[in-house]
């Protein structure tokens, strides 16, 4: 299942998906000829947690809503740096190995601050209010679910307008 999303006008690029994650595509969709920086931050599959050892990553999402935050952090990216373009936000869900990538952030901006700034920023949102959930498998064939922070979600338009 492939879900996305565009914010009207920004043309972002905001996905929830089975499919791997083509990194040199969310490269792509934020380089502009008016950019001098385009910045991408991969999440990947690590092999353990606190030492211990991890076999598989199993994620589950709200789907619908998880593209409204992802939309959201979007336009709370605009508001901050506004010479940001197109934002970049996807998210892989189903089971996922070692070495795989499972989210790609990705920013375009004239200048390298806005685009670092802005890349954290929207990772850093996304880990802590998208109704996404990991479930991390156990090389002893156990498992536990990973909690995320609190899913806040807006109406928040293109213009910033926010909407009950």
């Amino acid at each position: 299942m492939r879900l996305e999303s565009r914010d009207r006008g920004l043309d972002d690029s905001l996905v929830i998906t089975l499919a791997p994650l083509d990194v040199a595509q969310a490269y792509a969709l934020v380089s502009d000829p008016a950019h001098g920086a385009a910045v991408v931050m991969t999440g990947m599959v690590r092999n353990q947690t606190a030492g211990r050892p991890v076999v598989a990553l199993d994620y589950q999402a709200y789907e619908p809503m998880a593209v409204t935050v992802f939309r959201q952090i979007a336009v709370a990216v605009r508001q901050q740096w506004p010479t940001v373009g197109r934002v970049v936000i996807w998210h892989r869900i189903g089971r996922l190995s070692i070495g795989e990538i499972s989210v790609v952030v990705a920013v375009g901006s004239p200048h390298r601050a806005e685009a670092f700034e802005g890349c954290r920023y929207a990772i850093d949102t996304l880990k802590h209010t998208a109704p996404i959930w990991k479930k991390e498998l156990w090389a002893d064939g156990s498992g536990s679910w990973v909690n995320i922070g609190n899913c806040l979600v807006e109406d928040v338009s293109a213009s910033g307008q926010r909407h009950p």
